[in-house]
């Protein structure tokens, strides 16, 4: 039973993740830990939703069934995101930034397992299965031609190789990359550097401000150097490692990461990434969500204007200038 097998290493993941979180419990201000109230756990794979429908469904990778959770948009999707967790964490604790994505209408699947340094293995035989076009979706549903490849913390170190192994492999439909506050592993550079293919195709990121966990941005200088106009956001003003997980969070999210997620944090965050995943699939560009130009100050749209402006929560682009 490889879907079992798959959960019980999960299952043994994230004990050994309590532990870890546990111990560190002492270094974390009350603070952090009280704020979990406002975001209650998820506990399974799918929590009820109005908008679209998510369904748990494994995908054979490589000759192994892997679990993984679809969330289907109501009408026809325009594009397939891959939305991949944390380490540590699992497809649970992104639901709803999933939901938000699948509301603008992709169809995005994510990979409930282990994601440490991105999991470089199991990256490249899943770009092999996109490009032969073998995954298949629930409900019937067609898989789209067209791919975006995102992720959060070490699962955008796995979105970016996952991308990087559609581009070795020839795949014509790659639209680019949406990244979660990414920490980079041994790789990432040039699995950016690939999917951007000198700016071809659009790799963007929503960063929280520098931390511990996240390695003090160390995906900055990958995403700087690809010679971009605008790359990201960096949310600034109590932003959290895992304000994209929001409501999803649990304890071993907030005591890892030293901080619980923001309402306005979350929101802004699916906001944005939203917003880029819909114009990545459908190859149009929302004016307000972006900066144009190589002038200082660049010029900014609306709602990129509003953070940097100050608009809680406040912002810098990246890379930082």
């Amino acid at each position: 039973m490889p879907g079992r097998t798959s959960r019980r290493r999960a299952a043994r993941r994230r004990a050994a993740a309590l532990a870890v979180a546990v111990t560190a419990a002492l270094a974390v201000t009350p603070a952090a830990v009280s704020a979990q109230s406002s975001f209650p756990s998820s506990s399974g794979g799918c929590a009820a939703s109005d908008v679209g429908t998510c369904v748990e469904s494994p995908i054979e990778v490589a000759g192994t069934a892997r679990d993984a959770v679809w969330y289907l948009p109501d009408g026809p999707a325009s594009a397939l995101m891959l939305l991949e967790h944390g380490f540590s964490r699992s497809c649970a604790n992104v639901g709803g930034t999933a939901r938000a994505i699948a509301a603008q209408g992709l169809m995005v699947v994510c990979l409930d397992e282990d994601m440490t340094a991105g999991n470089p293995s199991l990256a490249r035989d899943f770009a092999d299965a996109l490009a032969e076009r073998s995954v298949v979706p629930p409900n019937g549903l067609p898989l789209p031609g067209r791919y975006v490849v995102g992720g959060h913390s070490a699962g955008g170190h796995f979105a970016a190789l996952v991308g990087a192994g559609l581009v070795e492999r020839g795949y014509p439909d790659l639209a680019g990359a949406v990244l979660f506050d990414p920490v980079a592993a041994e790789g990432f550079s040039a699995a950016v550097r690939s999917v951007s293919a000198g700016g071809a195709r659009p790799v963007l990121s929503i960063a929280a401000s520098p931390s511990v966990v996240n390695l003090f941005d160390n995906s900055f200088g990958a995403l700087a150097a690809l010679g971009a106009d605008f790359v990201g956001v960096q949310l600034l003003g109590g932003s959290c490692h895992v304000d994209v997980e929001g409501e999803d969070t649990d304890l071993i999210g907030i005591l890892g990461a030293a901080c619980a997620p923001a309402p306005a944090n979350t929101a802004r965050l699916r906001e944005f990434g939203g917003v880029w995943a819909r114009d990545l699939a459908t190859g149009t560009r929302t004016a307000t969500h972006y900066c144009t130009g190589t002038i200082e100050p660049p010029e900014c749209g609306a709602s990129v204007g509003a953070l940097l402006g100050g608009v809680r929560p406040a912002a810098a682009l990246i890379p930082v200038r």
